[in-house]
């Protein structure tokens, strides 16, 4: 717009009179932008674009030159200052990172530049400048990101998006079946490149040493050609690249406890494998904590696959991340107490796993990893058969026993099935933590079950002031009676247990030991 403006402007002599081409162009400008903010929802990007066009307008207009750091400046404080939670979103640190590593590496040239030389200039120094934000925040990055802004910005800046507002402010019907078209064939192309093997690398989440360490590495690469040990760059930024160090040693488990709301996600690592246990609810057809909260989480702890996944049983609070999670990481096998028609193996990507990979739990199984021994106590065959059996008291009930500790993972049985482990399983049940059952419901937790298994830590998962009143004030009492600590994940956000040599089983309650400034303090 600011193009045409200036271009109308100057083929009439009067206009120039009273407005120098130059201001009316940006003004223009400015009015577009900010029509164009308003149809976009003031996003964080469109804000940043339209505070930094109207400080340029104001300088222009004033006559006063300004600096792109001080425009930048300039646009960042008004975003925080109109909306000061916008420093919690991803896009505001991604939107204002890649302008100001743009502004850097091309500053301090002399000389004219190619355009084309100047936007390879630009893509690198964006890949290379955002590289450490997006390994932090999301842990990967795309390889082929270069390849697709090379022909997705052109296409979404110069043609997509202007025939959109074109065909939305004239009535010319042609301008949208063109952006459609447009549009269509750029998410064909960025969907055959995004399905490249190893188009992304993935990465466990940095310490904020390695971090810093990486930041300085692009600052010292994106310098001039020429000046001294530029290359050392490359040196600080190759720890980004090292996954984590730290893991469990034979013998040894590390277990979480995640935090997804109002249902269940438990992550055990041992020295050479992964177990996930339930994956969290569907909060919609679109988003499961599965995909937002397991998978992410999964990353940050440089996981790339794992051994295995259990299900308990089939409640959507349960069951509702499992599509997500073995979709974007491969898995061992995974044991459930569905039976084999379940709608969950109707879907992708279970759909076309082998009957192999699939296994029902039952009473008498029992594996070993790295001298960490897995038992399903429950439920016995014949419950697992009956008809009349509830889904909850089907729940595949597993004991980890560690040489440093035990831990006995519930799902959501009740008093039948706590019944049915007493008599059968009573020796068995004793454990030094545990995941309390069906989320401290008053229909669970008896008193000689937890006198049975006789815990020293207690989890209670439950969604922030969940519709079921979840834990049961009775049931919470009951453990507490017991002389056992309870947490819950509404209160204290994950929780991880370390069943390590010479450490005791201290856990590690998440909004304890990392507060954000947002939490209240819990009761």
């Amino acid at each position: 717009m600011f193009a045409i403006v200036y271009w109308i402007w100057r083929r009439f002599p009067a206009l120039l009179m009273h407005l120098p081409a130059k201001k009316a162009a940006a003004i223009g400008g400015m009015l577009t932008a900010m029509t164009y903010a308003a149809m976009a929802g003031f996003s964080i990007p469109t804000q940043r674009t339209l505070y930094m066009l109207m400080t340029v307008t104001m300088m222009l207009l004033l006559n006063r030159p300004i600096a792109i750091s001080r425009m930048l400046a300039i646009a960042l404080l008004v975003v925080v200052l109109i909306d000061p939670w916008a420093v919690n979103a991803a896009g505001f640190w991604l939107s204002f990172g890649a302008v100001s590593v743009i502004a850097f590496a091309t500053s301090a040239r002399v000389g004219q530049v190619h355009w084309f030389t100047a936007s390879v200039k630009a893509q690198w120094a964006v890949t290379l400048g955002l590289l450490p934000c997006l390994v932090m925040m999301f842990g990967q990055f795309s390889i082929v990101s270069p390849i697709a802004n090379a022909f997705a910005i052109p296409i979404i800046s110069f043609l997509v998006v202007p025939l959109a507002i074109l065909g939305s402010l004239l009535p010319i019907e042609i301008t949208l079946y063109l952006s459609h078209t447009f549009l269509s064939v750029t998410m064909i192309m960025l969907d055959w490149l995004a399905a490249l093997p190893y188009a992304t690398w993935q990465q466990s989440a940095p310490s904020t040493s390695i971090l810093l360490l990486a930041m300085l590495g692009v600052v010292c690469l994106l310098l001039p050609s020429g000046v001294p040990l530029r290359w050392l760059g490359g040196v600080l930024l190759l720890p980004l690249f090292v996954g984590r160090l730290e893991h469990a040693d034979i013998g040894e488990a590390r277990v979480t406890v995640l935090d997804v709301g109002q249902g269940l996600s438990v992550v055990v690592q041992t020295a050479h494998h992964r177990m996930l246990y339930d994956a969290g609810t569907r909060f919609n057809a679109q988003s499961d904590a599965g995909g937002r909260i397991v998978v992410p989480y999964l990353r940050a702890e440089g996981i790339q696959s794992l051994s295995a996944m259990v299900l308990s049983h089939d409640d959507l609070d349960h069951s509702g991340g499992m599509a997500s999670v073995a979709n974007q990481l491969p898995v061992g096998w995974l044991m459930s107490s569905l039976k084999p028609d379940a709608i969950l193996f109707q879907q992708p990507p279970f759909d076309y796993w082998s009957d192999q990979k699939k296994l029902q739990c039952h009473a008498g199984q029992y594996w070993h990893w790295d001298a960490v021994k897995f038992e399903v106590l429950y439920p016995p065959i014949e419950r697992l058969q009956d008809e009349n059996t509830k889904d909850n008291d089907k729940s595949c009930v597993i004991k980890m026993t560690t040489r440093y500790g035990s831990l006995l993972l519930t799902g959501d049985i009740e008093r039948s099935a706590e019944l049915s482990l007493l008599a059968q399983q009573s020796e068995q049940l004793s454990s030094d933590v545990m995941v309390v059952p069906h989320h401290g419901s008053k229909t669970s937790s008896s008193i000689g079950f937890i006198e049975a298994v006789n815990p020293t830590y207690v989890v209670m998962t439950n969604g922030y002031l969940n519709r079921f009143g979840h834990p049961k004030p009775l049931i919470q009492q009951r453990y507490v009676n017991a002389g056992t600590m309870v947490y819950r994940s509404d209160y204290d956000g994950a929780i991880q247990f370390l069943f390590q040599a010479d450490q005791p089983l201290a856990p590690v309650a998440w909004r304890k030991a990392f507060p954000k400034y947002w939490h209240d303090r819990y009761p």
